[in-house]
């Protein structure tokens, strides 16, 4: 893996990466911090590889000026709780306090972020647990476990012996999407693939899940742009 520079104002730094599974070049923009991932399958010459980079590079500009940066959790930043935006302040007493479009939350401000953190998981693993235990009583079987995770793969998945994993920021995001998410995994329960049976089973158990996931593909990556670490 290498990197090079695309001239120009401004000069847009590029990782190039080699790909042994690769059929075509690929040019990608992560979602989460805006780095550019230029990739060659292993037999292309990298001097064809920067020709494709040279031709795609109004298009890059373009979508780059789009992309939005991370953003650090502490006091005056705005985090979405439920969908809705609120702005983190300094709190009294012990516990993280939400109140119109605010966020208190006690103790030093190098520890907000991971006191709000703990907070949000909390609040997620309540909302996570309600919603699997109602979609699995309507689906008549149970889950043997629920977990929480950070994972930037997937938003949640289901175990063969019945466990539930689910990624803790769909508490960011509006509860019809982490209300999908549940259904979805629940309904793994009985189908173990993404079979039309299946996705008769989640509209059965949720309704209408097409809005919700397509709201995940166009907008989910942006859960991850804040940093509690």
């Amino acid at each position: 893996m290498g990197q090079i520079t695309l001239a120009g104002n401004p000069p847009v730094a590029v990782v190039l990466r080699r790909s042994a599974r690769a059929r075509r070049l690929s040019l990608r923009i992560s979602q989460l911090d805006g780095r550019v991932t230029l990739t060659l399958p292993q037999k292309v010459p990298e001097a064809e590889g920067l020709a494709f980079l040279r031709s795609k590079e109004i298009w890059l500009r373009g979508h780059l000026a789009g992309v939005s940066g991370p953003v650090a959790v502490g006091p005056g930043a705005r985090v979405p709780v439920e969908g809705v935006m609120h702005e983190i302040r300094g709190g009294s007493g012990r516990q993280v306090r939400q109140a119109d479009g605010v966020l208190l939350v006690p103790g030093p401000e190098e520890r907000m972020a991971a006191r709000l953190k703990g907070w949000l998981r909390t609040r997620a693993r309540d909302r996570l647990a309600e919603a699997s235990d109602r979609y699995s009583a309507r689906l008549g079987r149970d889950y043997s476990r629920l977990t929480l995770r950070d994972t930037r793969s997937r938003w949640g998945s289901c175990t063969h012996d019945g466990g539930l994993m689910y990624s803790w920021r769909l508490i960011l995001g509006h509860p019809e999407v982490l209300d999908y998410v549940a259904a979805h995994e629940v309904a793994h329960l009985r189908h173990m693939d993404h079979s039309p049976a299946f996705w008769r089973q989640v509209e059965a158990l949720y309704g209408d899940w097409r809005s919700p996931r397509k709201w995940l593909k166009e907008h989910g990556a942006e859960l991850h742009r804040y940093r509690f670490d």
